[in-house]
């Protein structure tokens, strides 16, 4: 079998095709358009266009134009048409190319990509994420997150929009589904499902928390996400510049106990349960109360969006307060005080009583010494 010579324009149209990643066919089909359109500019007086078909040899180059079986290509069109068609067949590539980026990133809708912050437009930030440029609207990013140029990150694909020019890659940092891809990343039991991401609640930029729950016996959730010494959460948190506060806790079927849960770091918590009316009451211990409410009610908010209940916090009255280490140490203290000055006081009545007995016995011996004196007088005289 002979072999088949290829001519430059086969060549190009291959080189083409490999570096696009482009089927030839959708570049042949691009550059007979193009040809059409520069048929139809160089004669206006052809018509309408639907009458005319172009013919382009995928080996050769060659491009003819037939009105229906007729040939009717200009003497030189070969040249013209090239010229012509140039920057109709670029835009061709361009817009295939985009068609074929906007595929592979539908499939990647839902996951992280790592992005690089490229310009500013308006109060959108333009992220680059390798194949293509991403939009991060306002709402989607972390408000008290500061953004600057070459800034790399880590970005959530939230969907494909329409847009000016367009389809574009929308991200997202203010999303929940952020926070379990990073978790996905650092820990390899959430990637590999032996522990189980329940739910989220997060308020990007402040704090988080989530419930994780073991699918495997022995594997401790919560020291699986937080790892030794808190590297893996570290990890997470610095992605987001130490900004967010991560809360890790375990899941729980009973919902007595999740809520419990919950509404860590705040612990001695009673809990009455209305499961049809999604409400729970919560009475806490008087010096739990601030930590169960949180800043600005935060823990109580983030709890509630977690569990899915309504919580309603109060203090338990019938827990007497605990006194805090600083008023019980200043009490001991006192009571110390107290047992040294009755200590003194009756030190000092001890001694005012020697002074008297030691004086008594004085003034005693002076009179006896007196008398003495007196008999010896009186025996001389």
């Amino acid at each position: 079998m002979p072999a088949i010579q290829r001519s430059e324009f086969a060549l190009a149209l291959n080189q083409v095709s490999n570096e696009r990643g482009l089927d030839p066919e959708i570049i042949l089909d691009a550059v007979r358009n193009a040809i059409l359109a520069a048929y139809r500019k160089d004669h206006p007086e052809a018509g309408e266009m639907e009458d005319y078909t172009a013919l382009l040899d995928a080996n050769t180059g060659e491009a003819k134009i037939l009105q229906g079986e007729t040939d009717v290509t200009p003497p030189g069109f070969g040249r013209i048409a090239a010229q012509t068609a140039k920057q109709v067949i670029l835009q061709k590539i361009r817009e295939k190319e985009k068609e074929s980026v906007m595929a592979d990133f539908r499939q990647k809708v839902g996951s992280i990509v790592n992005g690089m912050v490229l310009r500013f437009a308006g109060p959108n930030v333009i992220v680059d994420i390798g194949k293509t440029e991403a939009i991060m609207p306002p709402v989607e990013q972390i408000q008290n997150e500061k953004y600057h140029l070459n800034q790399r990150l880590a970005v959530y694909v939230l969907n494909i929009a329409e847009g000016p020019r367009g389809e574009e890659v929308v991200v997202s940092r203010a999303h929940i589904g952020l926070l379990e891809g990073l978790f996905k990343r650092e820990v390899p039991e959430v990637a590999q499902g032996a522990v189980e991401i329940k739910e989220i609640a997060r308020e990007p930029g402040n704090r988080s928390k989530i419930a994780v729950f073991s699918t495997q016996a022995g594997i401790d959730p919560v020291g699986s996400c937080v790892g030794q010494k808190g590297v893996r959460v570290q990890a997470i948190i610095q992605e987001f510049g130490g900004l967010e506060k991560i809360d890790i806790i375990q899941w729980q079927e009973t919902p007595k106990n999740y809520i419990t849960q919950a509404l860590s770091p705040a612990k001695e918590l009673k809990v009455e349960v209305d499961e049809e009316e999604k409400v729970a009451h919560v009475f806490v211990a008087p010096e739990e109360l601030s930590l169960a409410i949180g800043k600005e009610g935060q823990n109580v908010r983030l709890a509630s969006k977690l569990t899915g209940y309504n919580l309603e916090i109060e203090e338990d009255k019938t827990v007497a307060p605990k006194k805090e280490p600083k008023e019980k140490a200043k009490e001991e203290k006192e009571q110390k005080t107290e047992k040294i000055k009755v200590e003194t006081a009756e030190d000092k009545v001890e001694t005012s009583e020697d002074k008297v007995e030691a004086s008594s016995v004085e003034t005693a011996s002076e009179t006896v010494e007196t008398v003495e004196t007196e008999e010896n007088k009186n025996e001389g005289s």
